[in-house]
């Protein structure tokens, strides 16, 4: 395996933003080189230890995903060689972990699409019987497979602050009803063709969030990651049962590692920085990424 990235410093092209996990590229006037690190974020803090491989493991996802979702939305994908952008001296950084896009002009809200009652979601529901706004039936539970999937946006929040979960209303005054709408039809066709497909892989997709942009002629546009498990919760469908989560193929150990962390003899306050992560926790949060990718791709 390739030494961990943590940060990515090419020096053939200018940068343009450094996110949590990514860092993008200028690449020309109309292209981006999405460079993903071996960063991890829990609780909106980066990790001081990368995740060896895991840069290469979200690109790969990603890259498979946007294969079996074609001919719903365009995606930003050129099709073209990362590495043909760069210098020679940066190939090493770029290699395997890197996707060369068009530019595009983001819309401001993440669609997300919820087929499980869970997280934030389940949250809300037990305070008023709604996910942003959505009535759903009374009597469901942590974990409960909804009736369909709902759409459930959010805004993009600064680094380092959350997301708020937005009803449609708010989403259609953000971006316009008719593109609200088009967001909302294709998020959620999205998710049913990989809900259904991860189903048969023994993997239930219980939420996702998609990006979206337009490009110059105002062609609505997959962008960003998709349905990796940084954007998504992702449960074996063998421990699943409604009432609990189940353990997930996301960061959910980091997480629980981290609930239980201690900085001076205090529990952390979930602010940077963050607790140095154990070699057994960065490990086991490596496995948990490998086996997702595994068994989708099986």
């Amino acid at each position: 395996m390739t030494a961990a990235l943590h940060t990515s410093s090419l020096t053939s092209l200018p940068l343009i933003a450094r996110g949590k996990v990514r860092e993008n590229y200028a690449v020309g006037a109309d292209r981006i080189l999405m460079v993903a690190s071996d960063r991890i974020s829990a609780f909106d803090v980066i990790m001081g230890e990368p995740i060896p491989g895991k840069g290469a493991l979200l690109t790969r996802m990603a890259l498979f995903w946007f294969e079996k979702l074609d001919g719903i939305v365009p995606n930003h994908l050129t099709g073209e060689d990362p590495l043909s952008v760069v210098g020679e001296a940066d190939r090493a950084q770029v290699q395997g972990r890197s996707m060369l896009v068009k530019r595009l002009k983001p819309l401001p809200i993440e669609a997300v699409v919820r087929g499980y009652l869970a997280g934030s979601g389940w949250a809300e529901y037990k305070t008023n019987g709604q996910v942003c706004g959505v009535q759903l039936p009374a009597g469901l539970d942590n974990a409960s497979k909804l009736p369909e999937p709902i759409f459930t946006p959010a805004t993009k929040a600064e680094m380092g602050d959350h997301d708020e979960n937005i009803d449609f209303e708010r989403c259609v005054a953000i971006i316009g009803r008719e593109l609200a709408e088009r967001v909302r039809d294709i998020s959620i066709a999205l998710y049913q063709r990989a809900a259904d497909y991860a189903l048969t892989k023994g993997i239930i997709i219980a939420d996702t969030k998609f990006e979206f942009g337009l490009d110059a002629d105002g062609t609505l546009t997959l962008m960003d990651e998709v349905l990796t498990p940084d954007s998504s919760r992702y449960w074996p469908a063998e421990s699943y049962a409604v009432g609990s989560n189940p353990p997930s193929y996301d960061k959910q150990f980091l997480r629980d590692w981290l609930e239980q962390a201690q900085v001076d003899g205090q529990p952390w306050g979930k602010v940077a920085p963050a607790p140095a992560l154990p070699a057994e926790v960065v490990e086991k949060t490596a496995a948990k990424y490998r086996e997702a990718l595994d068994r989708l791709t099986r």
